[in-house]
């Protein structure tokens, strides 16, 4: 059974466009791009959100040694497209143990890497970019720039900056597994399967345990 749409800063119901607003509501933060359920790993499921995005569908090419795509969520509705879009992955941790990270997409204002990093969002903040930059990605033969962002606790570790004019967030769990920026070079661009731009088929895994916990709903018992 499909899930109804959320808000994808906090996880709270959000009510459809009516006669007064053309945009889903929130209680708490308003107008919203709203969550749409998580979608499982596998092909068609990339293949059904390809037709969607509005923004790039990132991932790390080459992958990291044995890590596999584990799941992926989209803000957004068949008006809009998908204005933010997550791509979990899994694999070995540096330090043992099994890691995650959700690379995300979104245009400004939405907030769901915010609410994967833990953040109140929706986006990094004034001034995360005023110090050197952190780690260097390439694109396409551009260098895409990004900046460790201080949670003040361990559980996650997340990078953050903008490629293609739309914010793009790496967010590790545990933050150990951050490790891994030092094998992680480059990324690609998932649309360009869609667009005929490249044949690339990533390999897929068990559905991301992190992407399903930090995007569950709110819970009203609360």
């Amino acid at each position: 059974m499909k899930s109804e749409p959320t808000c994808p800063r906090c996880g709270r119901a959000v009510q459809p466009p009516g006669l007064w607003t053309s945009a889903w509501q929130c209680d708490v933060h308003g107008a919203v791009a709203p969550l749409q359920q998580v979608r499982a790993p596998g092909a068609v499921p990339l293949e059904a959100l390809l037709s969607q995005a509005r923004v790039p569908v990132w991932i790390p090419w080459p992958l990291p040694t044995n890590w596999v795509v584990t799941g992926f969520a989209e803000c957004g509705d068949e008006r809009s497209g998908a204005m933010a879009v997550a791509v979990a992955l899994s694999g070995p941790d540096p330090v043992g143990g099994v890691g995650e990270v959700v690379i995300v997409a979104e245009d400004p204002g939405i907030g769901l890497g915010a609410r994967l990093a833990g953040m109140e969002g929706p986006d990094p903040g004034h001034g995360f970019d005023d110090s050197a930059a952190d780690a260097k990605l390439r694109f396409d033969g551009h260098e895409v720039t990004l900046w460790n962002l201080d949670l003040g606790h361990d559980r996650r570790a997340v990078y953050t900056g903008e490629a293609l004019a739309h914010w793009l967030w790496l967010v590790f769990a545990s933050a150990d597994t951050a490790m891994l920026m030092c094998e992680i070079n480059a990324l690609r661009d998932l649309r360009d399967i869609r667009d005929g731009g490249i044949a690339l088929e990533p390999p897929f895994g068990a559905p991301s345990p992190f992407l399903a916990e930090a995007l569950a709903p709110w819970d009203t018992t609360d």
